[in-house]
C-alpha cells in the first residue's frame, strides 16, 4: 500500500461507537394545513474524525426520509451524511410474531392450581402482521389497494397448537429478550462523516405528514335586524391538529398561508391564514396572539408564545377579532335548474333542445356579503376556511342560520357566501315563447320570471339569468332594467313591498 494513502485512510476509516442525538433547544413547527408540516431541531452532534454512527428518536412517525436536512448553521464544520436510515415499525406484539414465523413460542394461557404461570407451545404459521401505514400513503393508491386486500385476507394470526391450526392467539406470546436492532419509536439512524471533532449545535430540518391547520370564523348578527344590513361581529380561529405521532413541547409554532405545490398521492395542499389590527379591542386589552408577514408568495404567521403540540391533540387558539363590521344581506334568484343529464351536451343541441335550461328552481337564496377593508374594521388576508353565522334572538341566545366556507380572500377584497334559502320568499321561472330559424342562424326565447314577498318588510331581490343558449345575445322587450355582469349573465334588481307578487319578463335574441 502507497505510504501516502496511510494517513487518510486512518482518518476517514475512525468509527465511533453508536450513539444517541439529544435535543439541545425546543423544537420548532411550521405547519400547513395540506396535512403536513415543516419541524426544525437543534440538536447536540458530538463527533470525532471521521465516521460516526448516531440514532435521532425524536421524530414523527410520518416523517418524509428523503426531506431530512441536516447542518451546521453556524457553518463551522462540514458534517456529510454517509448513510440514514429511517426505522419506523416500533416493536409490537404483531412486529415480534412476524419475526418469529415459522418458529415456536410459549403462549401464557392462565395459571395453575397453584398459581404459576401455564403455557402452551404453538408454532407461527402467519403473524397477522401488516406494514405500517406511513409506507401506504408514500407510495400511492395502487399500493393501499393492494395492503388493503392483504389486511382482509392476512390479517389475521395462524398459530398451530397439538396439530390443529387456530385463526387467533392461543394465549399471550412469550418472546426472547430484544436484540439491539430493535426501534422502541420511530428512528434516524445516521452514519456522519466530519472534518472537525468536537462538540457542535447543527440544526435537522424535515418534513413531516399527520399535521394540518384551518381557520374558522363566527360571525354574529345582532337580534331584530330587519333591514339589509347588518354590524357583525367576527371573531377567527386556528386549529392546529397533530397526528404525526409526536408531541412537541414548549414549541415555536407557524403557520404558513398560500397555495403550496406539494406533490402526495391523492393529496393537494391548499393553505391560508390571517390577522387582525382592531384599536378597540387593544384599547381594552385585546392583543393578537399571532403576527402576520409576507413570505416568499406566501403569508407566514407566528405564534407570539410557545406552545405543546401533544400527538393526537386537537389544538384551538383565537387568532383575530373584529366588531362592527358591516355585512350585507342579499337575497338572490337564480330560477333555472339545469340538471346533470344535460352534461357534454355541444352548443347546438343546446339550441335545438326546446327544453333545455326551463325547469324553474322555486328558492331564492340567502347570502351574506362584505368588504374586507380597513374601513369597514378588516383589511387583513384571510384564509380559506369555514363560516358560521349566527343571530342573536331577543332572549339574548345565539341561533344558527348558516355556514360556508370562503376561498383565500386578500384585503381589500369583496367576502360573499351562500348561507341557505329565505323562507319567505319564493320565485318562478318561465319560458313564453321559443322560436328558432335555422335559414337565418337566430333563436328567440322569452321568459317570464314571478317573484313573491311573504315578508312583512320589503325586500330586493338580485333576479339572475343565464344566456346560455350562445355567446352572441340581446336582450329586447325587457320589462326591467338590468345589468350585464359578465359575458353572458345579466342581472335585474327587484324592489317588492311587503306581501307584493311581481312579474318581470324579457326576450333574448341569438345570433350565430
Amino acid at each position: 500500500m502507497p505510504q501516502d494513502l496511510i494517513p487518510s485512510l486512518a482518518s476517514t476509516l475512525l468509527l465511533a461507537a453508536l450513539g444517541s442525538v439529544a435535543l439541545a433547544e425546543d423544537s420548532s413547527v411550521t405547519v400547513h394545513n395540506g396535512g403536513f408540516a415543516v419541524v426544525r431541531e437543534t440538536i447536540d452532534l458530538e463527533l470525532g474524525r471521521g465516521v460516526n454512527e448516531l440514532s435521532f428518536t425524536e421524530v414523527t412517525a410520518h416523517l418524509e426520509p428523503d426531506s431530512v436536512i441536516l447542518r451546521d448553521a453556524s457553518g463551522r464544520r462540514t458534517v456529510q451524511v454517509l448513510e440514514q436510515n429511517y426505522r419506523n415499525d416500533p416493536v409490537s406484539q404483531q412486529l415480534l410474531l412476524s419475526l418469529y414465523e415459522g418458529r415456536t413460542l410459549d403462549f401464557l394461557v392462565g395459571t395453575d392450581k397453584d398459581g404459576q404461570p401455564r403455557t402452551v407451545q404453538g408454532r407461527v404459521i402467519r403473524s397477522g402482521y401488516v406494514p405500517h401505514h406511513n409506507a401506504w400513503n408514500r407510495y400511492g393508491q395502487a399500493y393501499i389497494q393492494r395492503q388493503s386486500a392483504l389486511m382482509g385476507q392476512q390479517n389475521q394470526p395462524i398459530i398451530e397448537v397439538d396439530g390443529q391450526l387456530r385463526f387467533s392467539l392461543p394465549g399471550q406470546p412469550l418472546f426472547p429478550a430484544l436484540d439491539d436492532d430493535s426501534v422502541l419509536k420511530p428512528t434516524l439512524h445516521w452514519q456522519l462523516q466530519t472534518d472537525r471533532p468536537g462538540k457542535e449545535k447543527t440544526e435537522l430540518t424535515y418534513i413531516t405528514g399527520g399535521m394540518s391547520w384551518n381557520a374558522d370564523y363566527n360571525l354574529v348578527a345582532p337580534e331584530g335586524s330587519t333591514g339589509s344590513e347588518d354590524l357583525i361581529d367576527l371573531t377567527g380561529w386556528v386549529t392546529v391538529d397533530n397526528n404525526s405521532g409526536r408531541t412537541f413541547r414548549s414549541a415555536s409554532l407557524k403557520l404558513m398561508a398560500g397555495d403550496v405545490n406539494k406533490i402526495a398521492p391523492g393529496q393537494e395542499a391548499d393553505m391560508l391564514y390571517a390577522r387582525a389590527e382592531m384599536s378597540n379591542l387593544r384599547q381594552m386589552g385585546y392583543v393578537n396572539q399571532v403576527s402576520e408577514k409576507a413570505f416568499d408568495e406566501l403569508h407566514l404567521y407566528t405564534l407570539g408564545r410557545e406552545t405543546t403540540l401533544r400527538d393526537r391533540e386537537t389544538k384551538q387558539i383565537e387568532m383575530m377579532r373584529a366588531e362592527s363590521v358591516k355585512a350585507k344581506r342579499l337575497y338572490v334568484y337564480d330560477g333555472a335548474a339545469i340538471g346533470n343529464n344535460y352534461r357534454g351536451w355541444n352548443p347546438e343541441a343546446i339550441r335545438q333542445d326546446r327544453n333545455y335550461g326551463t325547469v324553474s328552481n322555486n328558492k331564492v337564496w340567502v347570502m351574506r356579503e362584505f368588504e374586507n377593508t380597513e374601513a369597514n374594521g378588516l383589511g387583513l388576508p384571510l384564509p380559506k376556511g369555514r363560516m358560521r353565522f349566527y343571530r342573536q334572538d331577543t332572549d339574548g341566545t345565539l341561533e344558527f342560520v348558516g355556514e360556508n366556507v370562503i376561498d383565500h380572500t386578500p384585503k381589500d377584497e369583496t367576502v360573499r357566501v351562500y348561507t341557505g334559502n329565505v323562507f319567505d320568499l319564493v320565485g318562478e321561472r318561465k319560458q313564453t315563447n321559443y322560436r328558432v330559424d335555422n335559414n337565418r342562424d337566430e333563436l328567440f326565447e322569452s321568459f317570464e320570471i314571478e317573484l313573491r314577498n311573504r315578508k312583512e318588510e320589503p325586500v330586493e331581490v338580485i333576479v339572475v339569468e343565464h344566456l346560455y343558449r350562445w355567446v352572441n345575445w340581446e336582450i329586447q322587450d325587457a320589462t326591467d332594467a338590468y345589468e350585464k355582469t359578465d359575458a353572458r349573465t345579466v342581472e335585474f334588481k327587484v324592489l317588492l313591498a311587503p306581501g307584493e307578487e311581481k312579474k318581470i319578463s324579457y326576450t333574448a335574441h341569438y345570433t350565430w
